[in-house]
């Protein structure tokens, strides 16, 4: 601050002589002031060709205080802001250039710039026009120009291919644009749109919340972050977004449409819980299957609707609609334990053994669990005992059958199947029927045996359930038809059988 002092022996001023001195002193104060002023723009300009733009702007900055009516510093400070990538900044300075000097052509010719940096196609019009008036000969806006009209046509191509739904076109002309105006929070924010319907959603929310952070009232930065919500499985978060962007635009159709979809998913979801919870299973049902047609995109909540509806088809003992609803569960979200678990369980109750084990696998590589190990074994154990022959199935009984019940059921069977019975077949039936009479054989021999039929019941030993080529399906047959060769009497029926009239012996 400068400071005046009087003259020795002066003690009064009278009127004018006191104003004509203020004058002088405030002029020179001033004359000083623009001095200083211009170093500090000299300096400025040095760190600036040195590229230290911080400093640069620090310097300019202070010019501009010392003198605030000088167009030019504004300008420069501009510059510096645009160098730095703050195009809002460096726009707001050139326009108080402008303001101060409307005939200040580097001023259009960095308003031109800097808007057309921030994506405004009709500011960077106004700029380029207004140059043109001041210099029409001056091809200094010749880039700019040429850009502008690439910037437009952008523009109209990603708005185009967002109302088609092409989003992965729609994000490449945005990508294009963003080139020429990386400013532009209206290209910015399409992209991030485009990105979160192509399900790359964190990319979509890292744009989302770096304009959020700059400008925290637009609302469609705020749409955009909750539809990365939405998407990711965050109802209620995403409504509140959905929300707050309609209290800042009460026009934004987006935001109206998707606060509508997520209210009627959320009401729709949590009704068709309730109903599941009070053993409503129908009715849940029906409800679920109505949620899952109120938006597709949403996969992170379908694949809990179909999980959900898998659960209740099974209750209502649909196992195959089960089966249908956890592979669409699956299709959606690879990772959905609790869905692939689900399947398994459901597979191995239908008995396909073999796609039970698939799943089973599948789970153990994500959750390495006792129970999943454990439920793996059990499958793979059922399998082994569902590829072995059916003896009760063979013999025709159930496994409540008593002993006496098995021979009866031998003895008639027997009876059919013995291949001297069929001597006058087709080579192809003869065989069938050798396999056959076979069986019973293996059949008779395990389930007469207390103690080989609560193995093969059990499961156990099912290696050694496998002995078919020690059975001699002829001895068993005589056994029971021709005991008086093993001294029991004679052929049930009357007469006494002789075993060489049944020549039929496997190889």
């Amino acid at each position: 601050m400068l400071c005046y002092v009087l003259p020795p022996g002066v003690t009064f001023w009278k009127g004018l002589e006191r104003t004509v001195l203020i004058e002088f002193f405030f002029s020179i104060s001033f004359h000083l002031s623009d001095r200083m002023a211009e170093e500090k723009k000299n300096c400025g300009n040095d760190e600036y060709k040195l590229k230290r733009y911080e400093a640069a702007l620090h310097l300019y900055s202070e010019a501009i205080h010392l003198s605030p009516g000088t167009a030019a510093y504004y300008g420069n400070r501009s510059a510096c802001y645009m160098m730095l990538g703050d195009y809002r900044s460096a726009l707001n300075d050139v326009k108080t250039a402008i303001t101060i000097d409307e005939k200040y052509e580097k001023g259009y010719i960095r308003m031109a710039k800097c808007s057309l940096m921030l994506g405004d196609v009709i500011g960077t019009e106004q700029a380029i026009r207004k140059f043109l008036t001041l210099d029409p000969s001056n091809t200094a806006l010749r880039d700019e120009i040429a850009s502008l009209k690439q910037l437009r046509d952008l523009n109209e191509k990603a708005a185009n291919c967002y109302d088609k739904k092409d989003y992965r076109t729609c994000l490449y002309h945005c990508d294009n644009a963003i080139k020429i105006a990386p400013g532009s929070i209206q290209n910015k924010l399409l992209k991030a749109e485009c990105l979160a319907m192509l399900e790359r959603f964190e990319e979509a929310c890292n744009i989302a919340i770096s304009v959020m952070q700059s400008h925290s009232t637009n609302a469609d930065a705020i749409y955009v972050r909750g539809l990365t919500l939405y998407y990711c499985d965050n109802l209620e978060k995403g409504l509140l977004h959905f929300e707050r962007a309609l209290m800042l635009d009460p026009d934004h159709k987006k935001a109206k449409a998707m606060r509508q979809k997520a209210k009627q998913l959320k009401e729709k979801k949590e009704s068709g819980n309730e109903l599941w919870k009070s053993g409503k299973f129908r009715d849940a049902l029906a409800t679920y299957t109505e949620a899952l047609e109120l938006d597709p995109q949403n996969k992170d909540i379908n694949s809990k609707l179909y999980y959900n509806r898998a659960l209740v088809n099974s209750k209502l003992g649909n196992l195959r609609e089960a089966i249908a609803d956890c592979t669409n569960a699956l299709t959606l979200n690879e990772k959905y334990m609790k869905a692939l678990l689900q399947r398994a369980k459901l597979y191995y109750n239908m008995e396909n053994f073999e796609e039970a084990i698939k799943d089973y696998e599948k789970a153990l590589k994500h959750d390495r669990t006792a129970e999943v190990k454990n439920l793996l074994r059990d499958a793979k154990f059922q399998l082994k005992k569902s590829k072995r022959k059916d003896y009760y199935k063979i013999l025709g009984v159930t496994k409540q059958a008593t002993e006496d019940e098995i021979k009866k059921a031998y003895r008639k069977r027997a009876l059919v199947h013995h291949p001297d019975r069929h001597a006058n077949a087709t080579d192809e039936e003869k065989k069938e029927q050798e396999r056959k009479f076979k069986e019973l054989g293996e059949a008779y021999t395990i389930l007469s045996d207390p103690v080989k039929k609560s193995r093969y019941d059990s499961g156990q030993d099912l290696e050694e359930m496998n002995h078919s080529a020690d059975i001699d399906p002829q001895q068993i047959y005589r056994q029971f038809f021709f005991p008086s060769d093993y001294g029991f009497g004679g052929f049930p029926g009357g007469g006494g059988g002789n075993s060489s009239n049944f020549s039929f012996h496997f190889g």
